[in-house]
């Protein structure tokens, strides 16, 4: 019989397949007083967090997030301070838009540019080992909490390994194995984006302010929501929290990644399910859903997934029923293209795990979904600052 720790393979695909072996049979959870929630809370909570299970691990954490407002803070305005200043010396406009070419040429020798760079790139990546070396060192018992929530209820979870399509095996935001190759990857995932927000998210408050903005159908009515890449859930119970008597169901294709989010919902008492399906084939019947959302999901996936997602969100969608697709600003809406945001944009795509974002950028995303015979409306307030503002209704 295999033991939990010999399953951790050398390389992603080793590892994705073998997750599926951890407690991972296609799982339909169901409520029941037999199960025992195995709880692993080694520190207690802040709110709704789990402090992480070690100080010296929530420590470092701290720094790494200092850290990186630091970068992202008085670095980056020093970079693009100097960036501009490296145009006008060389005699361009301050806001021109340059070949990439040129700007690399322009720039890959100025240490204040370069070391903005890679002060926000090891941060990412200090941050990603830091928490997956804890995990895996503590294996037996994270994969013990798990396997006792597979069951357990309120809400359900469904995982169906092998289901992974090849280009989902990136490691999104550089993340070791992406969202499908560890089978940590919902705890390594959930602790390590509280460092992207720069420590204002341990409560979930971004994802209860986007539930909060997102748009309803028309007519008011509610009782089914989908939310399309669903990652650790944290927006799907948000929107639960919205509309507590709604069924709310978040999608993901890492089974890790819903895996974890139903073990913290088991935890949390939310009657929320989740399943490891693809945005593009979510397997629900026709017309199913009033309110279909995602976040910050288009950019990570190929031009191809993204028509086959957006025709998905129209099949399973009522008459009169509401897509609300939350990602960066593209076509109509996007900020001018100065040299500094094209540098930017490059390195996000080439250092960050972001293989599509050129690929979803060049599209207008609003007329993109309207071109599916959505009525879209790009007035709407934008649900988080950065991001696009689209609310997509299916004709009644």
């Amino acid at each position: 019989m295999l033991d939990r720790r010999t399953l951790f393979g050398a390389t992603a695909a080793t590892t994705a397949f073998v997750s599926s072996l951890i407690g991972g049979r296609k799982a339909k959870a169901a409520k029941s007083a037999a199960v025992t929630f195995n709880d692993v809370e080694e520190r207690g909570t802040k709110g709704r967090l789990e402090r992480l299970p070690a100080l010296d691990l929530e420590s470092t954490q701290d720094f790494l997030t200092g850290f990186r407002n630091l970068v992202n803070g008085d670095m980056r305005r020093l970079a693009a301070k100097r960036f501009s200043e490296i145009l006008e010396e060389n005699g361009y406009e301050k806001d021109a838009d340059i070949p990439l070419e040129k700007i690399f040429e322009l720039v890959k020798d100025d240490h204040r540019v370069m070391m903005s760079v890679r002060g926000w790139v090891s941060n990412q990546q200090l941050t990603w080992k830091q928490v997956q070396d804890y995990f895996h060192a503590n294996a037996d018992k994270y994969f013990a909490e798990m396997e006792s929530a597979d069951n357990s209820g309120p809400g359900s979870l469904e995982l169906n390994p092998g289901i992974e399509p090849e280009y989902t095996k990136h490691e999104i935001h550089i993340q070791p194995g992406g969202y499908t190759g560890d089978p940590f990857a919902g705890y390594i995932n959930y602790y390590g984006v509280n460092n992207f927000y720069g420590g204002s998210n341990y409560d979930d408050e971004v994802q209860a302010a986007i539930a909060e903005r997102v748009q309803t159908p028309p007519d008011g009515m509610v009782g089914r929501i989908l939310d399309l890449g669903c990652a650790t859930g944290r927006l799907t119970i948000a929107m639960k929290d919205r509309f507590p008597d709604a069924e709310v169901w978040g999608i993901d294709v890492g089974g890790p990644m819903v895996r974890f989010a139903h073990t913290r919902c088991v935890d949390m008492g939310k009657d929320v399910h989740f399943a490891q399906r693809l945005a593009e084939e979510t397997k629900f019947p026709d017309n199913h859903f009033d309110m279909v959302v995602s976040y910050i999901m288009f950019h990570e996936v190929t031009a191809d997934a993204q028509d086959k997602i957006i025709a998905e969100a129209m099949r399973v969608l009522r008459p009169g029923g509401v897509f609300f697709p939350m990602d960066f600003r593209t076509g109509k809406q996007a900020a001018t293209n100065t040299a500094y945001r094209k540098f930017s944009t490059w390195w996000d795509h080439r250092w960050n795990g972001e293989p599509w974002r050129f690929e979803y950028a060049s599209r207008d995303f609003g007329d993109l979904v309207a071109s599916y015979g959505f009525e879209v409306d790009e007035t709407v307030p934008a649900a988080r600052r950065g991001h696009g503002a689209i609310m997509a209704v299916k004709p009644a």
